[in-house]
């Protein structure tokens, strides 16, 4: 496994924040912004903003639940680049939870 260093000294990695959020997310519908920041390894503002365009694009519904949000994800949608839009947000998350 590379380590948080590795990764900075790299610079980059296969997957983008917004799949890596994506991921989080259906991992745990509930985790808070703090959290997943911490684990994608970018600051909580980025976190909001990512997910608020997952929302607008449709693929992320935020549904409070008293104080607390959770997350829907529409797994049905397909990936938006040319080369992977034959696969769907549920092939993702297979992809790399299984």
């Amino acid at each position: 496994m590379v380590s948080a260093d590795e990764i900075e000294r790299l610079g980059w990695t296969f997957l983008s924040n917004h799949a890596h959020v994506l991921l989080c997310l259906a991992r745990d519908p509930t985790m808070r912004m703090r959290d997943i920041a911490s684990e994608v390894g970018i600051t909580e503002r980025a976190i909001q903003h990512i997910i608020s365009e997952l929302e607008e694009a449709g693929y992320v519904e935020r549904v409070r639940t008293g104080r607390r949000n959770s997350y829907r994800i529409d797994e049905a949608l397909h990936l938006r680049h040319p080369i992977e839009h034959h696969k769907t947000i549920a092939d993702l998350i297979r992809a790399i939870h299984d």
